[in-house]
């Protein structure tokens, strides 16, 4: 295979998304692979940050949190259900590091069938798996030096706000402000880290049986010979599924609508009916307002799954050809060369 621009990549992308999922088109087989398209590509990137919000709505009479009032027994429970938690997120994340490997074998050689990706790259999903997992916990760890300066500010903020009784707003600005660009460098710092692990290294993992530092100098060595390819390419790989989402969902936005309020009409009537009901009429009513609270979820489902799977398929089909044109393996998997014409004894050759 011939590199391929950032830019032609996306059609040949496209190209290859419509005859993986429509060519022949089967309603089972498209919803089973725009979910795992979706798990693997929308819900299963590599760096996710959970929100955590304390001290809101706390006035100056509040008694707050003393840790002095934890018991033993409750210490053990909280740091059991933070182990469990870890535990379950831990195995959550290798699913979806195997659901990857299954998706790209799926993927460069145009099979439907889950089963032969999921057990033939076992050993390398988990090897993947662990690099993700401390390339995460770096990540982390430079979240938390970053976040020490300002944390003792803001911590400082919220003691005088207690003791003097008003919000310093001057002195938070003051903290805000230069967080905003660091933030903004962060969430690049991750994005690019997710595009040189999926994109880049997990091909050698898979067809080369690489390790880390193998599958690194390699994607290293593509970069550094064609920089401005690689930049367009990142670019186009965070634009593009945006602006892709964002039509498919302004084109089903109309019918979605009609659709919820149907559905909110229907429950709105039940609801209304059996709401003095009581005994089996009580009963009655709840299993409908539960049965059409299932339909709509189930219709929700179905059109994340429309919508999402065709651009999650092509993210990746996206990510594969433009990087299959600099590494001569995966090329040849996604477009094999031609035969030439066979030599004088009869031994076929290749392009």
């Amino acid at each position: 295979m011939f590199p391929v621009s950032a830019a032609d990549s996306v059609s040949l992308a496209i190209q290859r998304t419509r005859e993986f999922l429509f060519r022949p088109f089967q309603w089972g087989t498209y919803l089973k692979l725009g979910l795992v398209a979706i798990i693997t590509e929308g819900v299963g990137n590599n760096f996710h940050s959970s929100s955590q919000h304390g001290g809101h709505g706390m006035g100056s009479g509040s008694t707050g949190f003393s840790p002095s009032s934890l018991t033993p027994e409750c210490i053990a429970v909280i740091v059991a259900a933070v182990l469990l938690a870890l535990v379950l997120a831990l195995f959550v994340l290798y699913l979806i590091t195997r659901l990857r490997f299954t998706y790209f074998h799926c993927l460069i050689h145009n099979v439907r069938q889950l089963r032969p990706g999921w057990q033939i790259y076992r050993a390398q999903a988990m090897r993947f798996f662990w690099l993700n997992v401390m390339v995460g916990l770096c990540f982390l760890l430079l979240i938390a030096l970053v976040a020490i300066p300002f944390a003792t500010g803001f911590w400082r903020v919220y003691q005088e706000s207690q003791h003097g009784g008003h919000f310093d707003v001057g002195l938070m600005l003051a903290l805000v402000l230069p967080l905003i660009p660091i933030i903004l460098l962060l969430v690049l710092a991750g994005v690019l880290a997710d595009l040189i692990l999926r994109d880049g290294m997990l091909p050698h993992f898979a067809l080369d049986n690489a390790t880390a530092g193998e599958a690194w100098a390699t994607v290293r060595a593509h970069i550094r010979a064609e920089k401005r390819q690689f930049f367009v390419y990142a670019l186009l790989r965070v634009i593009l599924p945006t602006i892709a989402t964002i039509g498919l969902f302004i084109l089903l936005l109309l019918p979605g609508l009609g659709l919820a309020a149907a559905l909110a009409s229907v429950e709105f009537a039940f609801h209304s009916i059996f709401a003095d009901a009581t005994g089996a009429s009580m009963f009655v009513g709840l299993l409908l307002k539960i049965f059409f609270g299932v339909v709509a979820f189930v219709f929700a489902l179905l059109a994340g799954i429309c919508i999402g799977g065709p651009v999650s398929t092509a993210i990746r089909e996206y990510a594969l050809i433009f990087y299959g044109g600099r590494y001569q393996v995966l090329g040849n998997i996604l477009y094999p060369p031609a035969p030439l014409p066979p030599t004088e004894s009869g031994t076929p050759r290749f392009a």
